[in-house]
């Protein structure tokens, strides 16, 4: 005779049937495009031969394709380019708004929602709005600095157009950082800067000792999410510029992109997206080991 099942196995039965939904979702529209895209990267993949099922593996072939390509180690620098000057810009403008948003003032809930705008609306309208801003000839920015003699084709001059794309990232990305990082300014006991303050430390003092390190752990966090959203921007840049002009903006997603869609090579185009994902799965597994030292420093700690 069946022995009926104790409270804690039906329990776990329960769990996993209300994981069931989410476990699915991920199954079809994560973990197996991935992993098509790995057989994809391992076989000679063309447009006539994927429409025809006569695919032939290659092994690791079209990675060294990939990797003999200068175009690709191109797309790599500009991407790296593009995301470390968006985050600079994002975290510093983003942290002094907190820093800013922080202390009551009239009219300081309005403004803030304002700002959030940028970060709300899709990047394809952001990448629209200023590739019309930077026009050359009826941009709104030229327009203001044609009277002292600054306009410039912000987007058709390759010495500038990767400035353009990354002004307009910035733009996008400075919201997020203010809100997450006002939030963490919210967490730090007004006791500390008051303690600090009666012990004759300056504005300057208390922010470099009590702000920055107790706001580490979430700058860490903003700083990643950053690096995430960032080195993988397509939509934003290929409105703008489209890549160009002569390369100049073309960062490793259009590079895939191009591979992909423009030249129908699809194996290399997989392994190329692979490719992709080193950065952001490195700086992942690293957050996920600090955060591991960080549990086990607070565990030993509290022991």
């Amino acid at each position: 005779m069946r022995q009926p099942l104790s409270l804690s196995a039906r329990r776990r039965r329960t769990g996993y049937l209300f994981c069931l939904p989410g476990l699915t979702f991920l199954a079809l529209f994560l973990a197996y495009p991935l992993l098509y895209n790995v057989w994809t990267s391992v076989h000679d993949v063309d447009l006539g031969q994927l429409l025809g099922g006569a695919e032939r593996f290659t092994g690791l072939d079209n990675y060294r394709t990939v990797a003999d390509d200068p175009a690709f180690w191109h797309s790599v620098r500009l991407s790296l380019v593009f995301t470390g000057g968006s985050l600079l810009l994002q975290f510093t403008i983003g942290f002094a708004l907190a820093l800013l948003f922080a202390r009551p003032f009239p009219l300081n809930g309005l403004l803030r929602s304002l700002l959030l705008v940028a970060w709300l609306l899709p990047p394809v309208v952001s990448g629209t709005l200023f590739r019309w801003m930077l026009d050359a000839e009826s941009g709104a920015y030229n327009a203001l600095l044609k009277p002292v003699g600054l306009s410039h084709d912000w987007l058709t001059d390759p010495s500038t157009s990767m400035a353009g794309v990354v002004f307009a990232n910035v733009w996008v990305g400075v919201p997020f950082n203010m809100l997450l990082l006002l939030v963490g300014l919210h967490t730090i006991d007004p006791e500390l800067h008051e303690a600090a303050a009666i012990d004759g430390a300056n504005a300057w003092q208390r922010f470099r000792h009590i702000t920055l390190p107790l706001m580490r752990p979430v700058s860490v966090t903003v700083l990643l999410l950053g690096l995430l959203y960032t080195f993988k921007v397509f939509d934003l840049v290929y409105v703008m510029t489209g890549g160009g002009p002569v390369d100049a903006t073309r960062v490793l997603s259009l590079y895939v992109y191009e591979v992909f869609f423009t030249f129908f090579r699809f194996g290399q185009g997989a392994a190329a997206g692979l490719l992709l994902l080193v950065v952001p799965l490195l700086a992942g597994a690293w957050y996920v080991r600090r955060l591991r030292r960080e549990d086990g420093a607070t565990a030993g700690g509290a022991v």
